[in-house]
């Protein structure tokens, strides 16, 4: 089995391969640049590891929240080869996956977005027998609201720590911070939950259910792609 995988919701791209046990990753920092750097960059590690596209058995993807633009080119691009090579697609939730980049513990896990305009992203997980366990609902609330849901016993991390982590430490005092490598979400955290998926016979994978995850009110999201297309046409 061969699962491509990417993430694309923030300002690096994470690109992992699984081929048969073995787990390739790739991360690059792309800024604007994703719309250019995603298919060379795509094209160029598969060939590294001597496979092409047609190759791949399923195709994986972080779906947000996040960058309104990196989450809609990313997930365009793999439903393009999806269809395309008709392969299954599978779309996991970036807090989700970012969530997987604390080791195991018994403190609350907040991973955290900057949704910017004084927002944030986020969820509240905690470890159970071993198993990453989700305690709220996918969040989009104020820096403040953020700053009421932490408590000390926790392990903070993600961009959000950018404009409130000293706020976090007069509140606390006795809050974790993950070094910033372990901000951003990691393609081969998508791998394993996309071979979780595929191994759960009870919960088929299925094209249509690859979609974004926005959070944002509809009416926010149409602003915000006509600011994106302002900007493009500057």
């Amino acid at each position: 089995m061969k699962i491509l995988a990417i993430d694309t919701t923030t300002n690096f791209l994470s690109l992992g391969i699984y081929d048969n046990g073995r787990v390739c990753e790739y991360n690059l920092k792309t800024g604007h640049r994703l719309s250019q750097l995603l298919a060379p960059t795509v094209e160029r590690t598969l060939s590294a590891l001597d496979l092409s596209l047609a190759d791949i058995d399923y195709f994986a993807a972080g779906c947000g929240p996040g960058s309104f633009t990196g989450i809609r080119l990313g997930l365009s691009f793999m439903k393009g080869l999806g269809f395309s090579l008709n392969k299954p697609l599978i779309a996991e939730v970036t807090l989700d996956v970012m969530a997987m980049n604390c080791p195991p513990t018994d403190r609350k896990i907040i991973p955290s977005i900057d949704a910017k305009r004084g927002l944030v992203y986020t969820c509240v997980y905690k470890y159970k027998s071993n198993k990453l366990i989700r305690l709220t609902p996918y969040l989009l609330i104020t820096k403040e609201q953020f700053l009421e849901k932490i408590e000390s016993p926790s392990v903070i991390f993600g961009d959000a720590l950018n404009i409130c982590q000293d706020d976090i430490v007069k509140k606390t005092g006795g809050a974790i911070f993950l070094d910033k490598d372990l901000w951003y979400p990691k393609a081969h955290n998508i791998i394993t939950l996309a071979r979780d998926r595929i191994g759960n016979k009870s919960k088929p994978v299925k094209s249509f259910k690859f979609a974004p995850v926005y959070l944002y009110p509809k009416e926010c999201q149409i602003n915000k792609l006509k600011e994106d297309c302002r900007k493009q046409v500057k």
